[in-house]
């Protein structure tokens, strides 16, 4: 069973930088695909980024192309959001997630963090 922490989260203004971070626990860790999943007010989860267990493969959202970079370290058990240029729609829950699958990672993960927070003024 894999436990994910996330944090990182807060209030931020438009067009600034914020970075999430999510440590993981109870597993081999760079055998986890792992990726960000995030849900607005009123609005379903959708998927916003995701790493392979090596680091070598990522893939985003289309908004957030350009805008947001996931990184891992995998001797720390920690991966990344850095969040750039964030505008009034990138509030929302943000939630760690974990897969043993690069594919099930960006659909449905198995594994989901408890979320946090972050909201952008305008």
């Amino acid at each position: 069973q894999v436990q994910l922490v996330e944090s990182g989260g807060g209030l931020v203004q438009a067009g600034s930088s914020l970075t999430l971070s999510c440590t993981a626990s109870g597993g081999t860790f760079s055998s986890y695909a792992m990726g960000w999943f995030r849900q607005a007010p009123g609005k379903e989860q959708v998927f916003v980024a995701a790493i392979s267990g090596s680091g070598s493969s990522s893939y985003y959202e289309d908004s957030v192309k350009g805008r947001f970079t996931i990184s891992r370290d995998n001797a720390k058990n920690t991966m990344y959001l850095q969040m750039n240029s964030v505008q009034p729609e990138d509030t929302a829950v943000y939630y760690c997630n974990a897969d043993n699958s690069v594919r099930k990672i960006r659909v449905r993960p198995d594994y989901w963090g408890q979320g946090t927070q972050v909201t952008v003024s305008s």
